[in-house]
């Protein structure tokens, strides 16, 4: 996990000046990594740096325009958390104006004003740009080093009917997730959406099909088993991590049937996934979208490739 700008920006946009929490350094064991933050404005909060009195002091901290900065928590003598280790929080204040001055990949800062940028932090900056790859949260010589948090799985889920909005609200806080969200006019979707989440009304959706990143994740919950089928016949001539396709073994039946008789062979259609979730949860779209949760956060699966099929 990086540093969410996404989601600050966002906040910002709503409260106003917003205050950003974040773990910069941490000895012996604690309840969260360092990089994890929490944003805190006057009378409310997002995000998490572990809970218990460890969150809720740093929040009342974070209330109080005098504490700003680094400062260090033991967890066990200080603030009675089982934990035992000690934690280093960078507590700090973004506006518009200060979020505008950000860097888009690698946000580097002091944690105390007018500190020259270290040598060690330059040759760290230096090498994530040559190698392009992003470096890890850490505190070095009093700089905070966080990359931008990019979402590396596009996850599109295809209808936002009962099943496909209980779906985004539980996978969309997910920190890794990119969602695409589908259906065929503006009126399918809700008011309120979760930040990060594309809406994308489309009269055709399966047109999008050939859009969608060869290692996105798929999961196809329409209110048509035409538009279902359709979906289905454009994935396996496209190429994908994962497909799930929501409905019952008879309905998988007959899918299979039909993209048989349309010339995709029985190897690739069974990288389709049907049903989804887990059937032991039953069948409301709460717990349906729970079990399609957590198959999709278990390890992931090999990409399937395309192959060469008619369709």
């Amino acid at each position: 996990m990086g540093f969410d700008l996404q989601d600050l920006h966002a906040t910002v946009a709503e409260h106003g000046r917003v205050v950003r929490v974040v773990i910069a350094a941490i000895r012996g064991s604690s309840p969260r990594e360092v990089g994890a933050a929490m944003l805190v404005w006057e009378i409310g909060q997002s995000g998490t740096i572990g809970g218990g009195t460890l969150e809720y002091e740093a929040a009342e901290a974070a209330r109080n325009p005098t504490r700003r900065g680094l400062s260090h928590h033991a967890l066990g003598p200080d603030l009675g958390q089982c934990c035992g280790g000690t934690v280093s929080l960078l507590t700090e204040t973004f506006d518009a104006e200060t979020l505008a001055a950000l860097d888009p990949e690698v946000i580097a800062r002091p944690v105390a004003e007018n500190a020259d940028m270290p040598m060690a932090v330059r040759r760290i900056l230096a090498h994530a740009r040559s190698q392009g790859i992003a470096p890890a949260a850490q505190l070095v010589d009093g700089w905070m080093i966080e990359p931008v948090h990019v979402p590396a799985r596009p996850l599109w889920i295809w209808g936002a009917g009962h099943v496909g909005r209980a779906l985004v609200q539980v996978l969309s806080p997910m920190p890794d997730l990119a969602i695409t969200w589908v259906d065929t006019a503006p009126n399918r979707f809700p008011d309120d959406v979760p930040n990060g989440v594309t809406v994308v009304p489309a009269a055709k959706p399966a047109e999008l099909v050939r859009h969608a990143p060869d290692h996105a994740e798929h999961l196809i919950l329409t209110y048509s088993h035409t538009l279902d089928l359709d979906l289905c016949r454009r994935l396996l001539c496209h190429d994908f991590a994962f497909a799930g396709l929501i409905g019952s073994k008879t309905k998988w039946a007959r899918f299979r049937s039909r993209l048989a008789a349309l010339g995709h062979p029985p190897d690739r259609i069974a990288d389709i996934t049907c049903p989804i979730g887990d059937p032991s949860l039953g069948k409301h779209p709460q717990m349906i979208a729970v079990g399609v949760a957590a198959s999709l956060m278990r390890p992931a699966k090999a990409t399937h490739t395309k192959k060469d099929v008619s369709a």
